[in-house]
Formats: C-alpha cells, sequence, structure tokens
C-alpha cells in the first residue's frame, strides 16, 4: 500500500487517526483504507492487535459542522450567483465542442435523438464504468471519442471545479477554512481555532476525537470539499481566472485542473519533517505525487517551507475567509 510505504518509518510504529466524511461510500473508502494499511502492516511482519482501526465518522447534511463536507455556508448551498458560478462556466465551454459530438452520435443511432446533456453524460460512463470494473478494464465507451474530445471534457471538469469550489467561486475557498485551521492545530500542536465549519464538540477533545499528538493522520472527504480546501489554503494561488471558451493547458493554468488535483482516488499529504541542519521543522504537500511549490510561503527548490512561514500563509483561513458572506441576504 501507497502510503504505508511511503511513511513506513513511522507506520511501523504507529497507526493513524482516520476521519472520515458521513457519506457511505466515503466511509467504506475510509474502511478500505484501514485493511489496507493493516495488510501492508502485516507483510512487514508487523502484529498490529489495534486491528480493526477506529474510524470517526462526522455526519453529514446543514445540521452537523463537518469540515469534510460542506453545507453549513447557507449563502453558498442555496443562493446566486454562488451555485451557478461554476455550472455556468461549464455550459458555457459545453457549446464550444458537445454540439458537434452530439450530432455525430445521432448520425451512428438513429433515431436515438440525443441532447447535449445525454452526450455528457455518456461521456461520464467513461471513467466510471472504468473505475467500476474489478479487473480494472478500460470501459468500451472510452473508445467513442478522441483523444482531443477527451482533452475538452477534462477542462470541462476543470472550470466546474475552479469555479464551483475553488478560486473563480467567492465562497468556494471558505469552504475549506476549517480543514485548513485543523491542519494548523496538528502541526503546530495547538487547539484548533476557527469559527467557521469546525466541529468544536470533536476538536476541543483531544484525548479522543481530535489527538493533537499523532504521527499519522487520514481524512477521507470528496472530490469537491478537496477543492475548497486546497483553495482556503491558496495552493493554487498562481492560476488566474480560467477562460471559459477555450482550453488552457496545465502549464497555462499554473498546474490547475480536474485531473491532476482531484481525480479518483485522489489524495493530498501535508508532511512535516525534521531535516538535518535546519533549525525548524518545515511543511511539504504533495497532491497526487505531485510536490507543489509552495510560493505563498517562499517554498525551496524541494518544496518546502518553514512550520512559521506556512502558518503565517494561511492567513485566509485563520481570519475566516469570506464565512461573514455566509449568512447574509
Amino acid at each position: 500500500m501507497a502510503f504505508y510505504g511511503r511513511y513506513k518509518n513511522l507506520a511501523t510504529q504507529s497507526i493513524p487517526f482516520i476521519r472520515a466524511s458521513g457519506e457511505a461510500r466515503v466511509v467504506q473508502s475510509a474502511q478500505n483504507f484501514s485493511q489496507g494499511f493493516h495488510d501492508a502492516k502485516s507483510t512487514n511482519h508487523k502484529v498490529d492487535a489495534n486491528y480493526p482501526y477506529p474510524i470517526l465518522v462526522i455526519p453529514e447534511g446543514h445540521a452537523f459542522n463537518n469540515t469534510l463536507d460542506h453545507g453549513l455556508c447557507t449563502a453558498f448551498e442555496e443562493s446566486q450567483p454562488y451555485q451557478s458560478i461554476g455550472s455556468n462556466a461549464q455550459q458555457t465551454f459545453l457549446g464550444t465542442f458537445l454540439p458537434t459530438i452530439t450530432e455525430r452520435l445521432n448520425a451512428d443511432l438513429s433515431p436515438a435523438n440525443l441532447s447535449t446533456t445525454d452526450t455528457i453524460n455518456i461521456m461520464d460512463l467513461c471513467p466510471f464504468t472504468t473505475v467500476a470494473s474489478p479487473i480494472g478494464a478500460t470501459s468500451s465507451f472510452c473508445g467513442l471519442f478522441t483523444d482531443d474530445e477527451w482533452h475538452h471534457y477534462d477542462y470541462y471538469q476543470t472550470l466546474g471545479k475552479y469555479y464551483g469550489y475553488g478560486p473563480g467561486n467567492p465562497l468556494g475557498p471558505s469552504q475549506g477554512i476549517g480543514f485548513a485551521n485543523e491542519l494548523v492545530a496538528r502541526m503546530t500542536g495547538r487547539p484548533v481555532d476557527d469559527h467557521t465549519a469546525v466541529n468544536h464538540t470533536l476538536d476541543d477533545n483531544a484525548a479522543t476525537t481530535f489527538p493533537l499528538d499523532n504521527a499519522l493522520y487520514v481524512d477521507v472527504s470528496h472530490d469537491n470539499d478537496m477543492t475548497a480546501i486546497f483553495s482556503a489554503m491558496g495552493l493554487y494561488n498562481g492560476t488566474g481566472d480560467l477562460c471559459n471558451t477555450s482550453i488552457e493547458s496545465t502549464r497555462q493554468t499554473g498546474g490547475y485542473s480536474a485531473a491532476w488535483t482531484v481525480p479518483f482516488a485522489g489524495r493530498a499529504y501535508f508532511e512535516k519533517m525534521k531535516c538535518q541542519g535546519e533549525k525548524e521543522e518545515l511543511v511539504r504537500i504533495i497532491v497526487n505525487d505531485r510536490v507543489l511549490s509552495l510560493k505563498t510561503c517562499g517554498g525551496d527548490d524541494l518544496g518546502r517551507c518553514t512550520l512559521s512561514k506556512f502558518v503565517g500563509s494561511l492567513s485566509f483561513a485563520a481570519e475566516g475567509g469570506n464565512w461573514d458572506m455566509c449568512f447574509t441576504t
């Protein structure tokens, strides 16, 4: 298992503190991670009497504070323009490439009379049925479209994330503030200071439900929430507003795309390390095996910032971001 292998020196001596947002598939992902971690540890001849490992499941919904699932910010969840910024950007972009594909499919599948919505749903079947295959077989739906059309599809998804939950939505990054402040607490060993989505009933209990002295932590969430968390932390602050009428490459977007940030089984590693010759602990962030440059805190050539500079770079989260806009009409 990749996580165990990456942090083997820590993993052989400890078990991760695991949290999961309450949706069934998220909890199942946490359970699968737990089993994989245990299997890797057992293969390494490390008997672990603590298995099965406890998983703290945090309920979802408007009635619950949950940093792993958005839902509290009323304006973001229910009001315009926040609800439609992402879908509007996507709809504009769909007009640049999808009608031609729909026309071709209708010619081949007459008299199906597919709509553009039908077409994008058919494209969705490629990744979904591929990852659902028990043997990892590429879906037959994938071959219905060209490489160029898949590049357009990827950018369509990128627009949805950027303008739906990322910097392109005034309230998108605010949905990730709570987790960012929890991360600061874990890295500094100080209690969580947050007035947004943090569940203080859980986070104020360092003895059981929010330990501050663990070596390993695992949080399992959703792709939209990961996008908001990355945005709250300013990880892609170098990305300008994305064009919704033509494709921009990852070089143009500063490395931002849905495929690079939140693919299926997407993951981010937030690492704190002690390095020889360094007076202060360092922080590094890896998103899907790509080391981020951390320009907001003066990252070095290896993508590392000092802990103090990293914490200082999270002023958006520390100051509550735009959370005050969540409850205005």
